[in-house]
């Protein structure tokens, strides 16, 4: 029977009815922004702890949510691809992390351009990538382009670009483009210095990483000014004062310690920075090929001041009693130097571990002139490179004896080079139990280079 008034249902209207029940559920199952939100939290609770394995799935889910919710190449996926690709890499899981970034910059290219924004996280990312590989070139093009990115759009003095700055500097270290690195420890120092001001703590980082790396490039007296410019600023940090005047002082005994015995790359030491004349008087002139005294009392100074805080920092005062241990064999005063070794054995032992003197460390020595060490990339081009594998005994009065060849592609005449290079070496023992002990079987590598055959 016919009801009067109703419609006849249509087949379409009758395919709808019947779908009706299954596209509910579907509905349901929508990713809602809520989700997602909860998923971050849980994240950024797991990374912030440094949980990062508990992290890796919450970041791989974020992205598949997101992903589900907006579409495989939309621009909601780049910050949740930087979590997973900055997760990934904490794990050192690189070859996963440089995957996702590159797909974060890909999209932010794609959808925003080359100067959006959001391209400035996966950049940074995947040049810190390439740096952990040691990928080198990929690294500086990478962390180049983002550096531009972060002065264009947020200006040349930025504080955000410090963070990228660090990978790119320690990439073009590794290249031994040392003009270029300077160049940017300089803007770094820079940076800091317009966001904080000279005289905040912060400074003291980039300043004692230039300082090591004017250490590591042979520029001594540059390395120890630096040095005593973080001096000063540790001095005026208050209470923390007595810890953070510890390094620097290390570093410039240090720098005297190495200048003597290693020469430098500097003809003579720059005019001292009057910025640095109010600290501990540090910096007088003196004969580069002689151990300066000013750094035997560098060491002094820090030796009183951790004696002064409490509680003492066992690894700390190990340390220093380390260097000046140094400081006393370079000197020739081999039974003092023995002497502070032996104490500083007592204070590693102390704070939970004596690796540090268990075993030779190679306190100076001079590579034949045909060292890789001692030639710049651009002198390379048309070289062939040589090994030489020294082998040897380590007195416990820190010479090298029995020096022979143990194996090598040179010359007999580079060979020779190198086992004089080594005779003419210093090490500082072997520590055991807080005595200088005699250890055999120590090896240096050497590198050397040769011309190439005459090109065509």
């Amino acid at each position: 029977m016919r009801v009067r008034g109703a419609r006849p249902v249509t087949p379409v209207k009758l395919l709808l009815l019947l779908a009706a029940p299954m596209l509910a559920p579907a509905a349901a199952l929508a990713v809602t922004d809520a989700q997602r939100v909860a998923v971050y939290q849980e994240f950024r609770s797991a990374f912030d702890a440094r949980r990062y394995p508990d992290a890796l799935p919450l970041a791989e889910k974020l992205v598949a949510l997101t992903e589900e919710q907006y579409g495989a190449g939309d621009r909601e996926l780049i910050n949740p691809l930087s979590n997973l690709g900055t997760t990934q890499y904490r794990l050192h899981d690189y070859k996963s992390a440089e995957n996702t970034y590159l797909r974060g910059v890909k999209i932010a290219a794609d959808t925003g351009g080359n100067a959006d924004r959001l391209m400035l996280r996966p950049l940074h990312g995947l040049g810190a990538t390439y740096y952990a590989t040691e990928q080198y070139e990929d690294a500086t093009l990478t962390l180049q382009r983002a550096l531009d990115l972060s002065r264009n759009l947020d200006g040349l003095l930025n504080p955000g670009q410090l963070p990228i700055l660090e990978p790119l500097i320690a990439s073009l270290t590794n290249l031994e483009r040392h003009a270029e690195a300077d160049r940017e420890f300089q803007y770094e120092l820079r940076v800091a210095e317009d966001a904080w001001g000279s005289n905040d703590e912060r400074v003291m980082r980039p300043l004692d990483s230039y300082a090591h790396w004017l250490e590591h490039v042979g520029r001594y007296p540059a390395a120890r000014a630096e040095y005593a410019r973080e001096l000063v600023v540790a001095e005026k940090t208050g209470s923390r004062a007595a810890r953070l005047v510890i390094d620097p002082l290390r570093g410039i005994a240090r720098s005297y310690r190495l200048e003597a015995m290693n020469g430098g790359e500097e003809e003579s030491s720059p005019p001292a920075d009057p910025f640095v004349q109010p600290s501990l008087g540090l910096l007088s002139s003196h004969d580069p090929h002689a151990l300066n005294s000013d750094g035997e009392r560098a060491l002094a100074i820090a030796l009183r001041t951790i004696d002064k805080t409490q509680p003492i920092d066992h690894k700390s005062r190990g340390l220093t009693l380390m260097e000046l241990g140094d400081w006393y064999l370079c000197a020739g005063q081999l039974d003092k130097g023995l002497a502070q070794y032996r104490d500083a054995w007592k204070e590693f032992q102390q704070s939970g571990s004596t690796t540090l003197l268990g075993a030779p460390r190679l306190l100076a020595y001079r590579a034949p002139p045909s060292s890789i060490s001692r030639s710049p990339l651009a002198e390379r081009v048309n070289t062939e490179e040589h090994s030489v594998e020294a082998t040897f005994t380590v007195t416990r009065d820190g010479h090298p004896s029995g020096v022979v060849t143990t194996s090598s592609d040179a010359s007999s005449a580079q060979q020779r080079q190198v086992q004089s290079a080594v005779r003419r070496a210093r090490y500082a023992p072997r520590i055991e139990n807080g005595v200088a002990l005699e250890t055999p079987g120590v090896k240096l590598l050497e590198k050397l280079l040769t011309k190439g055959p005459r090109q065509p």
